[in-house]
């Protein structure tokens, strides 16, 4: 989940809300890649889920890295609620799951490292107070009222409200885990071109990082469980945004999508004001119940416009969101994946070619598929499994292309971080499977052995 954004003055005319996303628009050479990833704390011993206070709590994690590693505190209500070190934020998740936001970077060898380092001092932390961490897509045995809710008003805000609009909304919020990365556009109609890429391909992305399924301590029926969440959630601000492949959309379109979707909040003097349901366009008139007489700043629309859900995202940039938090070294290949579909033309106008005959209903229809079987998925004459391999294909190529080496000069360019998701198209296996196998198998039913089996 996002933190308050900061900067930007009242919202004088309609357009500046278009100019504020273009303005995210820049050449090239100034593309970078932000990788962000989640994952859930537990007690050694007990395998409980970590409270926000005590001895062994998501409170000692935070004040240990901010100790250890210089991290720097961000507070809400006297509270510990995140930290922020050289462009990098740690924040936490509404049942207390622990977020790397990375920093703007420009290579995958970078993000890795900064992957590497950061579940370095995460365990380094843990470890000294009996704490341990695992990435999985969605909490394999603790239930609804096992996860404490996180001292962050925004959270307790949308907490009641999801409970109004879909049936999992509080499932996402404390049992499931991401990880995504954030890239750049060129222009508005790089933007377009990136975003109907990138919503079209998700389904592939669902099925090659597929990793959670299990909920309540036994199989859930699903290889992607996260995925399937999603579907449930609120259905004004998820999805598979068609619109987005209709002629002439752009940044404007993207702006009404934003207005159409129900306010959360308005983020005042530290505190978060209650706007649930209510509209942008009457905030924009200055007529909010909220807020009588306000107008918003570029900050309150910056806010809102986190507070859309859909499986990729535009802000100043776009976020790939379809992924399950997952294993180490599928955190850097991710990035890697969408890096080398997006960031070389080549790769980027191949990969629309794979897709841009689907309409709607394949696309939607992807998605279900991918939640459930995984690679394994299909839809009429469409295999996932296939639609991956040449993806995969495509995404090597890209990186080829790149050729940013990493290691000072003796890795010749990023293609290795894709190790992982070639093994899922060799095998047609990917993570879920691998679990599902061992619950079946070695830990003969017995959930709780995940932990120990798979923690960072």
């Amino acid at each position: 989940m996002s933190i308050p954004q900061s900067g930007g003055g009242p919202i004088e005319h309609h357009g500046q809300l278009a100019e504020y996303i273009a303005s995210g628009c820049k050449p090239k050479s100034e593309w970078r890649i932000g990788t962000e990833h989640e994952k859930f704390g537990y007690c050694r011993d007990t395998l409980a889920p970590l409270p926000y206070e005590g001895a062994r709590s998501i409170k000692a994690v935070l004040e240990g890295l901010q100790q250890k590693f210089g991290w720097q505190p961000v507070a809400e209500g006297g509270n510990i609620i995140g930290l922020t070190k050289d462009g990098a934020n740690v924040s936490l998740e509404p049942g207390g799951q622990l977020e790397l936001s990375g920093a703007p970077l420009e290579t995958i060898h970078q993000t890795c490292d900064e992957v590497n380092e950061h579940l370095r001092e995460v365990r380094e932390v843990a470890d000294a107070i009996g704490v341990e961490f695992i990435g999985l897509g969605a909490a394999p045995i603790w239930r609804h009222e096992d996860m404490p809710l996180m001292p962050k008003g925004r959270y307790k805000l949308m907490d009641g409200y999801m409970q109004t609009v879909g049936t999992m909304g509080t499932t996402m919020m404390r049992r499931t885990c991401t990880v995504q990365v954030n890239l750049d556009f060129a222009s508005e109609a790089d933007m377009v071109q990136k975003l109907r890429v990138a919503l079209a391909l998700q389904p592939v992305a669902t099925a090659l990082f597929a990793n959670s399924p299990f909920l309540d301590g036994k199989p859930n029926g699903h290889k992607s469980w996260r995925s399937r969440v999603w579907r449930d959630l609120d259905s004004a601000r998820t999805g598979m945004l068609p619109f987005v492949f209709e002629d002439g959309f752009g940044f404007e379109r993207w702006v009404e999508y934003v207005l159409d979707v129900p306010m959360y909040f308005v983020y005042r003097d530290g505190r978060y004001i209650n706007a649930l349901g209510q509209s942008f366009r009457d905030f924009l008139k200055g007529e909010l119940p909220a807020l009588p007489g306000e107008v918003p700043t570029l900050s309150d629309w910056a806010d809102h416009m986190t507070t859309v859900f859909p499986e990729a995202r535009v802000k100043k940039y776009i976020e790939m969101r379809g992924a399950d938090g997952g294993p180490w070294r599928r955190l850097c290949a991710l990035p890697a994946f969408w890096v080398g579909l997006m960031y070389d033309q080549s790769a980027l106008d191949a990969a629309w070619d794979l897709v841009k005959d689907w309409d709607a209903e394949t696309r939607d229809a992807l998605r279900v598929a991918a939640s459930v079987d995984a690679l394994q998925g299909q839809v009429g004459g469409i295999r996932l499994h296939d639609i991956a391999r040449e993806a995969v294909a495509i995404a090597e190529t890209g990186l080829k292309a790149r050729a940013r080496s990493g290691a000072d000069g003796l890795i010749p360019d990023e293609t290795h971080f894709l190790n992982a998701l070639k093994d899922s198209v060799e095998t047609g296996r990917v993570p879920a499977d691998e679990l599902l196998e061992e619950y079946r198998g070695e830990w003969a039913g017995d959930l709780s052995r995940i932990y120990a089996a798979h923690r960072y």
